[in-house]
């Protein structure tokens, strides 16, 4: 069964992202330090990495993440979709309008230009589609920005939480929760690791 899954990592005092967030910086000042899971070598970190990525049928981002992914210093060889795990799910971008060339053209990817709401819809027909194909359960991941993923839950869209809770306090930078719609959740899953407390939650 697919499900709509968001998945972020964030500080413990709630940024997604560091001061200053830009393009040449898009993770902000000191905001790698959200992602050091990602890169870790703690078994548990690498297991759930692997295991999202594997689940991941269609991935949804907004157009500031596409941007920074697919920018002359994003995604490589090294670095993509899962921190180096082979991802080969379908990609689909929030945007006002779709860029005129992508520069990581291996990739699957779908540009929606009428909304979150549509843009879910759309990835959730390409997962189920690809689990079809394979045989296996494949989820729908919003992996970000802060901007797409709480627009989901306050529009109802997502199922699952999922939160990489990094031990940093940014002092400032994207926030993930500030002026949201309130939502009762059910904790479901408590992983604390070298790097991070890994929490999953149901949206109600």
């Amino acid at each position: 069964m697919t499900r709509i899954i968001a998945d972020i990592s964030v500080s413990v005092d709630g940024f997604v992202t560091g001061p200053d967030p830009g393009p040449d910086s898009g993770m902000g000042t000191g905001g790698d330090a959200l992602h050091s899971w990602a890169f870790s070598d703690d078994p548990d970190d690498r297991r759930l990495l692997r295991e999202a990525t594997a689940r991941s049928g269609a991935v949804v981002l907004g157009r500031r993440l596409f941007d920074l992914v697919d920018g002359p210093n994003g995604w490589n060889d090294e670095v993509g979709y899962g921190a180096g795990e082979a991802g080969r799910a379908a990609f689909v971008v929030v945007t006002s309008s779709p860029p005129e060339s992508v520069r990581l053209t291996s990739l699957d990817w779908t540009f929606v230009t009428t909304g979150v709401a549509d843009a879910v819809g759309t990835a959730r027909r390409r997962a189920e589609a690809a689990s079809a194909r394979t045989g296996k359960d494949l989820d729908v991941v919003l992996m970000g920005g802060g901007a797409l993923i709480r627009s989901a839950l306050d529009a109802g869209l997502v199922e699952t939480l999922s939160l990489h809770l990094a031990p940093v306090v940014l002092g400032a930078g994207t926030p993930l929760f500030t002026g949201a719609v309130p939502r009762t959740l059910v904790q479901r899953g408590c992983l604390p690791t070298s790097t991070a407390t890994h929490l999953v939650y149901d949206v109600l």
